[in-house]
């Protein structure tokens, strides 16, 4: 019924638009009729229709049995009419009065009635009426039911005719009692299915209730309620899948808080980080920049009196690339210690055949080549600044440790990676593996932080040689 006045409201335009608008808001908000009303309409439904096929039948097997008692009753009062007949024609003239008189003795025969006629069609005589639950008839349309088709009969006493008609109407007022008796019956029995079904009804869905206070808590963010075990195993099955859900939401919750936590914890160690980074840059640009600072210009005043005196000019010009050096080291740890918006490129070529260059000239008995192959572009400052370190402290252990008299460097692209080889005749490695020294461990450091390789080994002609390789990456790949 609803779901028409929906469509219908739909289909045909309201003259008052907000009449209509209204309309459509309670139905849309009608109460929809509950899981208990639905099954109890269902099972009284199903009663009340089995009660009416019933009915059909029991009308069916009524008409018959009125049927059958009715024609027993006719046989049994024709057999009684040709009797008498016979014997009250015997009488001759007193016949008629005869007949008469017994049929008026007798009364009404069972379930039939007697119609005497005169030659002439005059009714001489009729029956009187049953005085079974006189005054009483069973409604039209139920005797029309249960009445069968019935023909009247006809005899002949001489002169006289006899008719026999078949009258059901009592029997059909016993159904017709038995009806309204079954019918009592049947709506106590109707009553009482319904509220057994509701009973039974309310007792299996009872759980409903707490589940739904469960899931009610569960929107509410409260997951700290379980659901014990049902005996119906749907209900049952719904319990358990309710209570996975809960115990996964509720770690997921506990996980979440714990995941809020540590990044609380880690915003703040961030910034204190950062605060530590800070203090470090000022510190190393006032305190080591200074000193730097002053060394180079005691350097450049020496490098002004001594160019008479060759040894001291070259040392104090030493000085002065090396404090240099440092300044642009010192720089380079500040914008790591704080890093801009950019990430600037750098020529790394060229940076390793500077350094190379400056080697060779504080360290003149040992011959260097450096090779280094064009790259396919600039270089990332954290891939650039790796790959100078690894070449500073390499050159720096074959200064100190190796005993060589050559050295090669080559630095060349190898697809997606960068590989730099530093290769000498030295004394080689001590037992066959690198010291574990600050110097290595700081190569191994920054390798790693690169996702690189890096290889210690002996070639067949002696001496050593240190393979780095790195990933290539742009400054926008870092970024």
């Amino acid at each position: 019924m609803i779901q028409f006045f929906r469509k219908r409201f739909a289909d045909d335009p309201a003259p008052d638009g907000a009449v209509a608008n209204a309309a459509r808001t309670r139905l849309a908000h009608a109460p929809l009729p509950t899981l208990h009303a639905r099954v109890s309409l269902v099972l009284t439904g199903l009663l009340a229709l089995l009660m009416v096929i019933g009915a059909i039948g029991w009308v069916r097997e009524t008409r018959h049995a009125i049927h059958e008692e009715v024609q027993a009753a006719s046989r049994v009062a024709e057999q009684w009419l040709t009797v008498l007949i016979d014997e009250t024609l015997r009488d001759g003239d007193q016949a008629r009065e005869r007949l008469i008189a017994h049929l008026a003795a007798v009364g009404r025969v069972r379930a039939n009635q007697l119609e005497v006629f005169a030659p002439d069609g005059a009714l001489l005589y009729v029956s009187p009426a049953s005085t079974y639950k006189a005054g009483r008839f069973a409604p039209v349309w139920f005797a029309r039911q249960v009445t069968p088709e019935l023909a009247p009969r006809e005899y002949a006493a001489g002169e006289l005719r006899i008719v026999m008609l078949p009258d059901a109407s009592r029997a059909a007022l016993d159904a017709w009692d038995e009806v309204l008796a079954g019918l009592g019956w049947g709506c106590a029995l109707l009553l009482v299915v319904w509220l057994a079904s509701r009973a039974a009804l309310n007792r299996a869905l009872a759980p409903l209730q707490q589940i739904n206070h469960a899931i009610a808590r569960g929107a509410d963010g409260l997951f700290d309620t379980r659901l014990p075990t049902y005996p119906v195993s749907e209900l049952d099955l719904l319990a358990r899948s309710y209570n996975r859900l809960a115990d996964s939401l509720d770690s997921t919750r506990a996980q979440n808080a714990r995941l809020e936590e540590d990044q609380a914890f880690a915003h703040a160690l961030h910034e204190r980080l950062e605060e530590e980074r800070r203090m470090i840059a000022r510190e190393l640009h006032d305190e080591l920049g200074q000193a730097i600072t002053a060394v180079r210009a005691i350097a450049g005043a020496i490098m002004q009196r001594s160019e008479d005196q060759p040894p001291l000019h070259g040392s104090a010009q030493a000085i002065l690339a090396m404090t240099g050096q440092m300044q642009d080291g010192v720089r380079s740890i500040l914008r790591r210690l704080r890093p801009g918006n950019g990430h600037p490129e750098v020529r790394v070529e060229d940076a390793v055949n500077d350094y190379c260059t400056l080697w060779s000239s504080h360290h003149p008995d040992i011959a260097l080549d450096c090779k280094v192959a064009p790259l396919s572009g600039p270089l990332s400052e954290q891939l650039g600044l790796t790959v100078l370190r690894l070449l500073q402290e390499s050159l720096t252990n074959v200064a100190r440790h190796a005993g060589a008299s050559t050295v090669e460097v080559s630095l060349r692209q190898l697809g997606e990676e960068i590989e730099l080889r530093v290769r000498d005749n030295g004394r080689g490695l001590n037992g066959g593996t690198a010291p574990d020294r600050f110097g290595v461990l700081g190569m191994r450091e920054r390798v790693n932080e690169m996702h690189g390789e890096l290889r210690f080994e002996t070639p067949p002609s002696g001496g050593l040689s240190v393979c780095a390789r790195l990933p290539c990456t742009t400054a926008s790949e870092e970024s």
